[in-house]
């Protein structure tokens, strides 16, 4: 494949050392003049787009152009980008996950973030999951539609509000355009008894039953089918905009103005 001159930031929730992130890379190597690779430096999961501020990061370069970061996805990203390169990434990408990033869940995903952050920063960025249970093999049928998407970005510019999260059920052979699903129940909260008999509980480890709606993400991923969700960071709700103003007659209550 053909390399394109740009520079590629991977980054992930699950750590450096995460089996997806590496092959991701490698992946990129392909179409890419130079891979740079910033990670926590142990799993992030389910971190969101946290970002440390009340303590300093520190980062270590393991290999060339291989950084671990004491933080999450965003920090990573936010240290390369506008602290340690001397060159802005023409692209972040950010994977490979174990397990999809479906519907609401994408407010929760450190994998997400990581490509939020790239993408708040003017980069284009797509977020990238695959199946929980992923051997090797679905790692790299992953990665393959990762560089579809990334050249995609690379050479036709979405929308400067827009960013894209991919799901890739193992051995999909098509993809299609998706929009973001909603959870018809909250994830169960798991209630268990430690051997000394005090109470303990797991968030979110339970199975997800979705609203019906045949066009979003997590139908075509129930189907063996890539799912590509265009995100946008303006969670405004525009139908909610008249009607709010017709309530609250957007004015100073009696009394109220100075």
């Amino acid at each position: 494949m053909e390399p394109i001159a740009a520079t590629i930031l991977v980054t992930n929730d699950d750590g450096i050392r995460a089996p997806g992130l590496a092959i991701l890379a490698e992946a990129m190597a392909e179409i890419a003049r130079r891979v740079i690779v910033a990670a926590p430096d142990r799993e992030q999961s389910g971190i969101s787009h946290a970002l440390t501020i009340r303590r300093p990061l520190r980062l270590e370069e393991v290999a060339p152009d291989r950084f671990a970061v004491d933080g999450s996805p965003a920090d990573a990203v936010d240290l390369l980008v506008l602290g340690l390169l001397d060159e802005t990434p023409d692209l972040v990408v950010s994977g490979i996950n174990p397990g999809f990033n479906l519907g609401d869940d994408v407010v929760y995903s450190g994998t997400v973030a990581g490509a939020r952050e790239g993408h708040m920063l003017g980069i284009p960025s797509l977020a990238v999951s695959t199946a929980f249970e992923a051997d090797e093999r679905a790692y790299r049928h992953a990665a393959s539609w990762a560089v579809r998407f990334a050249r995609l970005l690379l050479e036709e510019r979405l929308p400067a509000r827009t960013f894209l999260n991919v799901n890739v059920p193992p051995g999909a052979g098509r993809c299609r355009v998706t929009r973001q699903g909603r959870r018809a129940s909250r994830p169960a909260l798991l209630r268990r008894t430690d051997p000394k008999g005090k109470e303990y509980w797991w968030i979110g480890l339970a199975g997800s039953r979705w609203e019906p709606d045949p066009d979003a993400d997590h139908a075509a991923v129930a189907e063996g089918v890539v799912s590509v969700t265009p995100l946008e960071l303006d969670a405004t709700c525009g139908e909610a905009l008249a009607p709010l103003e017709a309530l609250a007659a957007c004015s100073a209550p009696a009394g109220g103005e100075r």
